[in-house]
């Protein structure tokens, strides 16, 4: 399982939040940085994810923070902090 620990305050936008999961996942060029994709690209994988949020962040990072955990949830993985 991989572990990934996130500060939702590190990112200013949700496109920023999406290039960090495609560094640390080492998602494919082709990772179209939105919840579908992202759940394309962790059904592929054979190691589940396990998210670790310490901070949610505000505004529109949050909410899409929250709605990356959910897909990673879906895909097999887990989320704590959140």
């Amino acid at each position: 399982m991989q572990t990934l620990y996130l500060f939702g305050s590190d990112y200013a936008a949700p496109d920023d939040l999406h290039r960090a999961l495609r560094r640390l996942l080492h998602m494919p060029s082709h990772y179209g940085m939105n919840a579908d994709a992202l759940y394309d690209c962790l059904s592929e994988r054979q190691e589940p994810v396990h998210l670790h949020i310490f901070d949610p962040g505000h505004g529109d990072t949050a909410r899409a923070l929250q709605v990356c955990a959910a897909v990673i949830a879906d895909a097999g993985g887990r989320v704590t902090g959140l």
